[in-house]
């Protein structure tokens, strides 16, 4: 374990060294996406296109179970190797590692036995069924595979690895990039080319993080021959991980709650706010990937009681993703008309986009706040603080702003009621952490 990225390198470059691979590999994931979105509907039929949409919740929830085990795990074994438990961060890693495999298996089954209800419950009808049912399949029988590929990117960075683990990221994406046009269009399988170019990147993902975790990895393990973990333990992995997943579920219940709210005022808007969520998740991806970086830090110097250099840690944390957050809204504010434009020409429709992304981006630098705290609470085992967060932005406090700003203002408030709740959540996020970590921390 290079323990001198944790406990004696500078906090600027080793905060920088854990975090800046995490945002490569979001950024690459986020061309995936878009990669991914080209290539389905340059099929031309509209059907695929809109079928595949309806399975996204689908891959959000295998996300969200993969970092019950990935981040919870992560959480934990960060704070274990500061406290110089290795032996048991390796027993911890072995749980994370094989159980999200037992549970992927568990899932695969229970997605195809409900395969036909789930399908109508996300909203297929004749015209989509089939083409929905053949990625859903697909996905469902990856599920083991796509879950794994969520957990060693979250724990080979405890021991100062984020080098390799965005390797992996990066590989799974770029598989799934040349393959993509190969299963969908050249094999003309279409939506189901799709989902099997997915599997595949995820199992050379896979196939390559074990290969790491056998041979390079000191503090992890995927070998289960005498594993043994208590019922206390895996209540630790679970306490953090299973808010950390919340977050996903929040973001879909956000923006169907959004979109319900913007029904009455026109399609045009539902389609106006889709183009700005796809520009603002720019700065939010860059936000979260600085954010979460910087995990492995603070568990450690936490299990190690180390406060000073904790100190240091969170206060360059926030300083790095609020200033982030700051400059590239300032950046995407001027740029607003000119990045609509490159998804609708329409003059009417990129004045009402550009408003709303000029609106929405007063409440970046606050988002970094709350992530940072997040990422925080997560990182130090404390639960309660990280659900109150993770399901706040986007969940109680969001819907509670949204009734009442559209209730007062109409449209204007709708629009208005993310960086409002941004606000609220910052403020719930200083309390907290306050409250929390009064003994540990000085801001």
């Amino acid at each position: 374990m290079n323990n001198e990225i944790f406990e004696t390198m500078p906090v600027p470059k080793a905060y920088i060294k854990l975090a800046l691979p995490v945002m490569m590999s979001s950024v690459l994931m986020l061309v995936y996406n878009m990669a991914d979105t080209y290539f389905i509907s340059a099929t031309g039929n509209t059907d695929i296109v809109a079928a595949v949409s309806l399975c996204a919740p689908v891959f959000t929830f295998l996300i969200a179970i993969g970092d019950i085990l990935g981040l919870g795990g992560s959480s934990f074994i960060s704070r274990l190797l500061g406290s110089r438990r290795s032996d048991d961060a390796k027993r911890i890693s072995v749980f994370c590692l094989c159980g999200s495999i037992v549970l992927g298996l568990l899932i695969t089954a229970v997605l195809l036995i409900a395969r036909t209800p789930v399908l109508k419950l996300l909203g297929s009808d004749p015209n989509t069924f089939q083409f929905a049912s053949d990625y859903y399949t697909w996905i469902a029988l990856g599920a083991s595979v796509i879950i794994f590929s969520l957990v060693p990117t979250n724990l080979l960075r405890t021991e100062g690895l984020a080098s390799l683990a965005m390797v992996g990221s990066m590989l799974g994406s770029i598989v799934n990039i040349i393959l993509d046009p190969i299963f969908i269009s050249a094999l003309n399988m279409g939506a189901a080319g799709a989902a099997i170019a997915t599997v595949i990147g995820n199992i050379c993902a896979d196939i390559y993080y074990i290969y790491v975790i056998s041979r390079r990895s000191k503090c992890l393990s995927i070998d289960p021959r005498g594993f043994h973990i208590s019922s206390s333990e895996t209540k630790e992995v679970l306490r953090i991980g299973i808010p950390s997943s919340i977050t996903n579920i929040m973001q879909s219940i956000g923006v169907i709650l959004l979109n319900n709210f913007l029904l009455p005022y026109g399609n045009e808007t539902i389609a106006a706010m889709g183009i700005v969520s796809k520009i603002t998740m720019i700065v939010i991806m860059i936000m979260v990937s600085f954010s979460f970086g910087g995990q492995p830090l603070y568990g450690y110097l936490y299990g190690a009681g180390n406060k000073d250099r904790f100190r240091k840690v969170m206060k360059f944390a926030y300083m790095l993703v609020c200033g982030l957050g700051l400059a590239l809204s300032c950046i995407l504010f001027l740029l607003a008309p000119v990045l609509v434009r490159v998804f609708i020409q329409e003059a009417s429709f990129v004045e009402l986009a550009a408003s709303m992304l000029r609106t929405i981006l007063f409440g970046m630098p606050f988002i970094g706040f709350t992530m940072v705290t997040t990422c925080i609470f997560q990182s130090t085992g404390k639960a309660s603080g990280a659900l109150a967060l993770s399901a706040g932005r986007q969940g109680y406090i969001y819907a509670a702003v949204l009734f009442v700003m559209s209730a007062l203002f109409k449209y204007q408030g709708v629009v208005a009621s993310q960086p409002v709740a941004d606000l609220f959540s910052a403020v719930l996020a200083y309390v907290l952490l306050k409250i929390m970590l009064k003994e540990f921390i000085e801001i």
